[in-house]
């Protein structure tokens, strides 16, 4: 545990002189429910924020699975609605779901091939060991396309990509 605390630690002083910064400046990968990328902090353009789970529109199942693919990894929502996706690991490997733009993908994955043993614990991603389930609570807010993607290293360059298109 220690470890994980030393190594999250320092991820987060190499974030923080990386550039990555919030709309506001502050350089941190703290949660900030009023962010508009839900508390991520890599630059405020991704669409939505982190949903009240008191007020979910539908519930969308993804399986990520070892085939390096998310099914469905095209998604249709509606302005304004707050999604639960329940995310389904069906492989024997590390898997996850990372909202976000395409740059901030990237840049993150970048960072994840850096640090491979780095946990995800803001409301726009989620990481899975084999054979579990979890849940991301999302709303978006604005039309356009949110992108989503394993960052583990080598998944997202694999394939593990998708979107979620926003109609007004």
């Amino acid at each position: 545990m220690k470890h994980l605390i030393t190594l999250c630690a320092f991820a987060l002083a190499l974030v923080a002189t990386s550039g990555w910064a919030n709309n506001d400046g502050h350089k941190s990968h703290e949660v900030k429910k009023d962010h508009p990328a839900g508390g991520h902090g890599h630059g405020g353009d991704a669409t939505g924020k982190a949903g009240n789970p008191k007020k979910i529109s539908r519930t969308i199942e993804i399986v990520a699975g070892d085939n390096m693919r998310y099914a469905p990894d095209k998604i249709n929502v509606k302005e304004g609605e707050t999604i639960r996706f329940v995310v389904k690991n069906t492989g024997q490997l590390k898997h996850e779901m990372v909202l976000g733009t395409r740059k901030e993908l990237i840049e993150h994955a970048a960072l994840m091939q850096k640090f491979p043993e780095m946990e995800h614990a803001d409301a726009n991603m989620l990481s899975l060991l084999p054979w579990k389930t979890g849940e991301i609570v999302w709303q978006f807010t604005n039309s356009g396309t949110v992108d989503f993607a394993c960052l583990q290293p080598g998944h997202m360059e694999a394939g593990m990509v998708g979107k979620v298109a926003v109609k007004h």
